[in-house]
């Protein structure tokens, strides 16, 4: 009887470390990328799947440092946003619908950066104020059209809040954090470091580029 309970508990506990494993993230699948080797960027301006109208452009002006750094040439985004206008494209939306191959033309950048802005700004509940910003992105090919990488990213005001003091010093906080957060527009600092965590080189993120003295050293074959 003791034995058949041993065999029960083991077999539940091997079910468990079998769905942990199951869980854990998979390396992401770089043929396409190493292929293409992509050496310069065009950062398309945001889509904004948000109420906030400031997430497009926030975004846009903290996309081009962690790219730069992580390897690669990125044009100006404020001549690309420009030159769109130029030419009768003002919406985010109507910028990102030009075919790939247009903007090869256009550009000549090897590859094109789209991101989706899906949450930015205070989120407010009863008993918390948290800022909030998740982006999801994708980088193409513009001479094949082909999704070379895609990615999402979050960062928000919860990670570093402390819940200590009760139910009073909870209502409390929440209260002055979204005081707080409406005077100072977090929404842009956080905007910053979710920039940081989607677009810098790591692992299951975009690769190092050609400019980079770790090119080619990140673990995936170039």
């Amino acid at each position: 009887m003791r034995f058949s309970w041993m065999k029960g508990l083991l077999a539940a506990v091997g079910v468990v470390l079998l769905a942990s494993g199951c869980a854990t993230q998979k390396p992401y699948d770089y043929t396409a990328y190493k292929q293409s080797r992509p050496k310069s960027v065009l950062i398309l301006p945001p889509l904004n799947s948000s109420p906030d109208v400031k997430a497009t452009y926030s975004m846009l002006a903290q996309m081009s440092a962690p790219l730069a750094e992580s390897g690669y040439y990125v044009f100006p985004v404020a001549v690309v946003d420009e030159t769109f206008r130029q030419n009768g494209l003002t919406a985010p939306g109507d910028m990102q619908a030009v075919p790939p191959a247009k903007l090869h033309e256009i550009f000549g950048a090897d590859a094109a950066l789209y991101v989706d802005v899906k949450r930015y700004g205070v989120t407010y509940t009863v008993l918390s104020s948290d800022v909030t910003v998740v982006a999801e992105a994708k980088l193409v090919d513009l001479k094949t059209g082909q999704l070379l990488w895609d990615g999402r990213a979050s960062a928000s005001s919860a990670e570093q809040q402390n819940n200590s003091g009760g139910l009073v010093g909870m209502l409390v906080s929440a209260v002055i954090n979204q005081i707080a957060n409406s005077l100072t527009e977090k929404g842009h600092v956080y905007a910053g470091i979710a920039s940081q965590r989607l677009l810098s080189a790591q692992p299951n993120g975009v690769l190092y580029g050609p400019r980079s003295p770790r090119y080619g050293q990140d673990g995936v074959p170039q």
